[in-house]
């Protein structure tokens, strides 16, 4: 019996919509990751990028437990001196709802340029339009 090798010839991608509004966030990014990843298919294979297209509508609605909403913090630092910033889930909801759920999916991603162009395959959107429609062939709701 041969091993089968999945080849970028064998890939089909699927289009899946996803709708944040009440969902929790860290829950709703690890189905993301994995439908990116392309986990649940059997021609999954850690090497290559056999993951599907995801479109999150609805991202400013989605929620955090606890006190996170004032405690959970985003950090960065621009390297130079004096450049480190933080915001909390709240100003960074205000100012960008798309960021968050972008930044909870690609930690969940792997750290090369195979996690790059799974996140090149997430689209999300603050409201309930999006400009994808023509390629929902038959629109699956993964929740």
């Amino acid at each position: 019996m041969k091993t089968y090798s999945t080849k970028a010839s064998d890939i089909e991608r699927q289009w899946y919509l996803v709708d944040a509004q009440g969902q929790t966030l860290g829950r709703m990014a690890t189905r993301i990751a994995s439908l990116l990843k392309g986990k649940g298919k059997t021609i999954y294979t850690p090497s290559l990028d056999t993951g599907d297209y995801v479109v999150v509508i609805n991202a400013a609605q989605v929620r955090v437990t606890g006190n996170k909403a004032q405690q959970k913090l985003y950090r960065r630092h621009s390297v130079y001196p004096g450049g480190f910033k933080e915001f909390t889930f709240e100003q960074v909801m205000a100012k960008d709802p798309t960021q968050v759920i972008r930044h909870a999916v690609k930690g969940m991603l792997p750290k090369n340029s195979l996690g790059k162009a799974m996140l090149r395959k997430l689209k999300v959107y603050p409201g309930p339009e999006h400009p994808h429609q023509a390629q929902m062939k038959s629109e699956k709701e993964k929740e």
